[in-house]
């Protein structure tokens, strides 16, 4: 779909939904891209009207959410407002996720709250719906749960404490069961639940004499690489009134003031910071050791924190750059989005300082603060008792990083007088740890540590504050005294639907037991089956809700467990949905769960758990790293995987029916018995809502609503009649073995020549693993054995095409016709219902996506239980048998017209809108398709846009996992040999290329302007470039051009003369050049715009290269204020035209290489990494992409020049006549309304999935430091 206006195009997939529970004991694992938190004890279920929930889930930016966390200097904008790519999730997004384990997350730099936003809430397990075993009881079978319990490993010390874990029982319970203590079944049981969780074997936890813990946890995942997190139990929940903000600013002073941080840069780590309520944390990434050098970089990685944290200097300079930033970046942030999460937490706390303490700060004490007021409060909280180290990567010497630790941290907070056992080392702190002190055990069972250098006498006396956060709560638990609190309504002009959020509050309930353990996998089974229900239970094409949530979650950061209803619906719908949405939760409460679908949810939670528990090795450092923080601050036990599965394991079998009904139902008694007595009272009702709703033939209208009737709409659906749910039936295959054999003998699949060059029917190269096919009917395959990800695969089919291949009769036709068919999700004779429990059976994730120039489809299973057989069954039927519904095609075209309208009341997508309608002379194949297009369209001009794309040769499949060559080729031969070559549907007329306007141009600069109560800005900046493999608009080959130049040159010496032609002439030259590009450019941005000038918090340039399109473009995106963007603008356009006269230096080259070469390496023993170097290598639409591509990016990246770069550079047309620019500014001042410029009918109707879905305070976080 369209790339630019997705710059907030990111929302309209977000009408996906999902299910999902984040991890709970054990750190997470899964390629997700919208993962939530490792660590929340979370049940996330989230409902969308009418369409499927397949788990969609790819590899993206890390910490993709927004929060309402302090500060940090983000180069990159903020994904969740506006982004340059979208994708329509087939099905839904995710529906299933891992349960117990921690998951894989993909971090980005956005900002440095976005960076704790997932350690918002530390997670029940997380579940992949799946695997329905047939069992027919959960009784406490002696025998069964006897043979699991003796298996359960136990660590005997304190959580405060190091420790090994052991494979004993507490003492004295293996010799009860010896002597036959137990008087009963019920009692052993009993025994054994009470009994505590294991201890993570390898995690190692230590103190230093002067307060400082340390947690080490060897992980080789990166491989040579380590992650270093100090964490400082302070935020801005300790700040007094008159220094709101003063957290989130010391941050920002110390991080960027340190010098030693700095040094660091050219050494490939990658450093971070930012503030949350209850703690800040400054973090750095980096190898293990450099190229230059043999030397361990973990010493000058912790005299890097220890500056940071203990010895900042806040040299006035420093403090008013970052005074400059913080303000930018607070208007930056001050979206509508923001503003309502800030509302949500003001009502959800307002007994409490969380109500009031956002991290971000006020803007009247940002402008006051002096050096002393900062170093007062740095100094009051800012000492080693009250931090705590996190040192998690490839380390194979404990007792050396210990040593390391108390060489760095061991003297800080201690008196300057010598203790009789100090001995100084000549070469300072960080060599200091080549002294041997004290010995210490490898095991993990080592005591707390000191070193022997500090006199105890000398001791920092200062203490952590026992409780964090340290605030009081009004605890909603029944029978509890106090008022019901009316639902309290925020009403603002830029909200474009309607949404409400009922929350209950008790306290966080530590895992610590098998009983606690227990208690979670009952609540997730419970909760787990309202995603369903309410799924099966609506299917009119206007449904009376766009999304309903539940979401119970622990939260560190807030000190609470919180369960939260969300409605979202347009406000014509708004009194129906909460009805709606009540009556489905009362319906849950009052009957429970059915067997069946205990039986379900269970064994898909234990399939799950054996899949992930076997992905122990493949958890990346950070994962665990933020999984140990957040399950700390919780009182959580950490386990490891393979611990978390036996614990299920054991808990499992002892849950029944009665019980998993019961402990649920208490979690649903504040909704389903609202009203009553003994009901737990709501910690509060919050609407959100907007001042005017567009009406269909009567234009805008004021929108009305009452606490009053919100409290009437929630007893409708008390009074609604309920009836007990009924079952469903489950396909244990979508192709029958029958119809498989018809088919074979109809169509005969067989492999082919893999091209017409060569009789070959298999390409095999040995150095990539690469098996590249071709079957009979055209269709191109490639594949990869990988043993990284175990018992995991991921494959995805690209169709050429895409948007651009729209007529100029029916724009808008694919984008609509791939949302008609993930909102429908039907296949053959399949209900949506029994093709979405058929993939929760078999851990099937699918995803469906349309580009500019592709539709793709991506699948991620397990190779358990004929996992990998199931997703090419999909997929096979998807090809043959999709069925396309009109109601589906109404709900698609409503979405579309709905986000149309809504981009005037967003400054961020009506800004890209007008820029992108400028720059592409108002090709509607790059924006969003107007009300007009989208009104031409019929349900089968949009089902031909899309099947007719569906062709043989027009299509590639790419596989990459853990199977064998004969279960792959097996697979590919049955269903995906057996689709048909061709489909009969006309072909529309050839499109026309796109082009970009002629210059120059009056549109060359553009302004928006929208009306608001508070003032913000953003621009951006924008013109013409070569597309990946060095085609240009104006249908030039750049990389003939270069070829033919590099002949006519005689004076470069023989050798090395061949190796530069060698690395121009290959084609991904301008791919890999344009990325070093984008590197250097980023960085100048930053050191100009940011930090010189101080102009912008947030500064970012990005390139979109197209590979089947002759053309691609750059982006610069800023945000600002409204007295400053002007300049700004300018600032960013004499950066970008500036490489000439001030000319790139070899070490922002070597540094641009590094960083892009680790990002690389870091990334290869990824399935899905390797799914996207395997993207397009036989497609014919792009005929320069070879295996070459793949095999040669280190040689492609290390031996690129200067001279190189600047060739990919001239390429970027940054000339006056070329360049666009647009600037939006929104403030009570604004000069014109903005809905002119779109150029259509008046915005209106309401986008769902404009405030994110994301949860609570989310895009209140302030950004990352850099």
């Amino acid at each position: 779909m369209s790339q630019p206006m997705a710059m907030a195009m990111a929302m309209a997939s977000s009408a996906t939904t999902s299910t999902a529970c984040a991890s709970l004991l054990f750190p997470p694992h899964t390629n997700s891209r919208t993962t939530n938190s490792p660590y929340s004890t979370r049940f996330h279920v989230r409902f969308r009207n009418n369409r499927l929930f397949f788990p969609s889930s790819s590899p993206s930016g890390r910490r993709t959410h927004k929060a309402i966390h302090g500060g940090g200097f983000g180069l990159r904008r903020n994904k969740g407002d506006v982004t340059w790519k979208r994708s329509t999730s087939f099905f839904g997004e995710l529906a299933t996720k891992s349960f117990l384990l921690p998951q894989q997350h993909t971090r980005s730099c956005t900002s440095c709250c976005r960076a704790s936003a997932t350690k918002r809430r530390t997670s029940f397990p997380r579940f992949v719906l799946g695997a329905f075993l047939d069992k027919s009881s959960f009784g406490l079978s002696k025998s069964r749960f006897q043979r699991r319990s003796a298996q359960i490993p136990h660590a005997t010390v304190g959580p405060d404490e190091p420790h090994a874990a052991s494979t004993a029982w507490p003492d004295g319970i293996s010799e009860k069961q010896d002597l036959g203590l137990f008087d009963s079944e019920r009692e052993r049981i009993e025994e054994c639940l009470n009994s505590e969780l294991p201890y993570h074997p390898k995690l190692h936890r230590g103190q230093l004499k002067n307060g400082l813990r340390y947690l080490i946890l060897p992980n080789k995942v990166p491989p040579n690489r380590f992650e270093a997190h100090l964490e400082v139990h302070a935020g801005s929940i300790d700040e007094e009134d008159d220094e709101q903000g003063i957290a989130h600013m010391i941050e920002h002073v110390a991080f960027l003031g340190s010098k030693k941080r700095e040094k660091l840069l050219g050494t490939g780590a990658r450093s971070n910071a930012y503030t949350d309520f209850h703690h800040t944390v400054f973090h750095i990434h980096a190898p293990t050791s450099t190229k230059d050098s043999d030397g361990d970089l973990l010493p000058f990685v912790l005299d890097a924190l220890n500056e940071i944290a203990f010895q900042p200097k806040f040299l006035a300079s420093r403090i008013e750059k970052e005074r400059r930033a913080i303000l930018s970046e607070l208007q930056m942030m001050n979206t509508i989005e923001y503003r309502v999460d800030c509302q949500l937490l003001q009502h959800l706390h307002s007994e409490n300082k969380l109500s009031k303490r956002f991290p971000i700060g006020l803007e009247e004490q940002i402008k006051k603060w002096d050096a002393d007021k900062i170093r007062k409060f740095h100094e009051r909280w800012y000492f080693p008792a009250n931090a705590t180290l996190y040192i998690v990567g490839d380390i194979d010497n404990i007792t050396k990083t210990v040593y390391q630790i108390e060489a760095v941290f061991g003297q800080t907070g201690v008196d300057n007088e010598k203790s009789s056992v100090t001995t100084p080392s000549a070469f300072g702190a960080v060599a200091s740890f080549l002294v041997p002190k004290l010995s210490v055990g490898l095991g993990g069972n080592s005591v707390e540590r000191s070193a022997n250098t500090i006199d105890q006498s000398k001791v920092f006396n200062k203490e952590r504050q026992a409780v964090r956060p340290p605030v009081k709560h009004n605890w909603s638990l029944p029978g509890s005294s106090g008022d019901l609190k009316p639902p309290q309504i925020f009403q603002h002009e830029l909200l474009q639907n309607f949404s409400i959020n009922m929350f209950c509050k008790i306290p966080v309930n530590r895992v610590q037991t098998f009983n606690d353990l227990r208690n979670v996998l009952m609540k997730r089974i419970f909760l787990s089956a309202l995603h369903f229900r309410i799924n099966t239970r609506y299917k009119s094409s206007n449904p009376p809700f766009t999304s309903v949530e539940l979401d119970h979650s622990d939260s560190g950061r807030e000190g609470c467990t919180v369960t939260t209803l969300t409605i979202t619906a347009e406000p014509k719908n708004w009194q129906n949905a909460i009805t709606v949405a009540v009556q489905e939760v009362r319906r849950l409460k009052e009957f429970g769960v059915t067997q069946g679908e205990l039986t379900r949810y269970l064994d898909a939670l234990l399939k799950d758990s054996e899949h992930l528990a076997a992905m122990i090795d493949n958890v990346s450092s950070v994962d665990n790293l933020d999984f140990i923080m957040e399950s700390d601050a919780l009182g959580h036990r950490v386990m490891d995987q393979r611990q978390g599965h036996e614990c299920l394991l054991a808990v499992a079998e002892t849950v029944t029916l009665e019980e998993v009904n019961s402990v649920g139902a208490k979690v649903l008694e504040f909704i389903a018995d609202f009203g009553k007595p003994t009901a737990p009272l709501p910690a509060a009702i919050v609407a959100c809502v907007p001042t005017k709703v567009h009406i269909e033939g009567a234009g805008e209208t004021e929108f009305k609503i009452s606490p009053t009737e919100i409290t009437d709409a929630m007893k409708a659906g008390l009074d609604q009649p309920i009836m007990p749910e009924p079952e469903l039936e489950v396909p244990k295959e979508l192709v029958q073995p029958s119809q498989l054999e018809d088919l074979k003998k109809e169509r005969k699949p067989a492999f082919i020549s893999v091209s017409s060059e060569t009789d070959v029917t298999k390409l095999h190269d040995e150095e990539t693993g690469i098996t590249q096919r071709r079957l009979a009917n055209g269709i191109p395959v490639n594949y990869k054995i990988s043993k990284t990800e175990t018992q995991s695969g991921v494959m995805r089919l690209i169709v050429g095409g895409g948007r651009a291949a729209e007529s100029s009769d029916s724009r808008g036709s694919v984008i609509l016709g791939v949302r008609t068919l993930s909102e429908g999700g039907r296949v053959g004779n399949f209900s949506r219902e029994q093709v979405e429990l058929f993939c929760v059976n078999h851990l099937i994730n699918c995803s469906l996506e349309s580009t500019e120039e592709f539709i793709s489809m991506e699948f991620r299973f397990t190779l358990r239980d004929n996992g990998m057989r199931a997703a090419f069954q999909l997929l096979h039927m998807v090809l043959e048998h999709s069925v396309w519904l009109d109601d589906a095609f109404d709900r698609a075209r409503q979405l579309y017209l709905s986000f149309y309208r809504s981009i005037p009341k967003s400054l961020e997508r009506s800004t890209a809108h007008k820029l992108m309608v400028a720059m592409l002379d108002g090709d509607e194949r790059f924006i969003e398709p107007t009300p007009k297009s989208l009104e031409n369209l019929t349900l089968q001009s949009v089902k031909e846009a899309v099947m007719s794309q569906f062709f043989g040769d027009n299509m590639e499949v790419s596989i990459v996992g853990d199977f064998t060559e004969e279960e792959i080729e097996s697979c590919i031969l049955d269903y995906l040999g057996t689709a048909q070559a061709t489909r009969n549907y006309k072909k529309g007329e050839e499109p026309r290329p796109p082009l970009f306007r002629p210059s120059p141009s009056d549109l060359q600069f553009q302004e928006v302007f929208l009306k608001d109560t508070d003032e913000r800005a953003c621009a951006y900046i924008a013109g013409p470039a070569p597309n990946r493999w060095g085609f240009t608009a104006d249908g030039e080959d750049l990389l003939e051009s270069i070829k033919n130049d590099d002949q006519s040159k005689t004076d470069v010496p023989h050798m090395e003369g061949d190796l530069r032609r060698s690395l121009r002439a290959h084609p991904l030259f301008f791919g890999i050049t344009m990325g070093l590009l984008a590197e250097i450019i980023n960085s100048r941005l930053f050191t100009t715009v940011r930090d010189s000038l101080g102009l912008t918090y947030d500064v970012s340039f990005e390139l979109n290269l197209f590979d089947r399109l002759k053309l691609g473009w750059y982006v610069i995106s800023v945000t600002s204020t409204p007295s400053k963007v002007h300049k700004a603008v300018d600032a960013c356009k004499n950066v970008l035209r500036g490489l000439h006269s001030n000319k790139i230096t070899e070490r922002e080259l070597d540094r641009a290489k590094r960083t892009l070469l680790m990002r690389h390496e870091a990334e290869i023993k990824s399935n899905a990494y390797w799914l996207g170097l395997l993207a397009h290598l036989q497609a014919s639409s792009v005929p320069r992409k070879d295996i070459s591509c793949i095999k040669d990016l280190t040689f492609l990246y290390e031996d690129a020049t200067i001279e190189d770069v600047y060739r990919a550079y001239d390429q970027l047309k940054v000339d006056e006549n070329s360049l666009y620019a647009c600037i939006g500014v929104a403030g009570a001042q604004a000069e014109q309304d903005i809905a002119a410029p779109l150029g259509e009918e008046e915005a209106g109707d309401a986008y769902p999935g404009v405030i994110p879905m994301g949860g609570r305070g989310l895009s209140t976080m302030t950004r990352p430091t850099t």
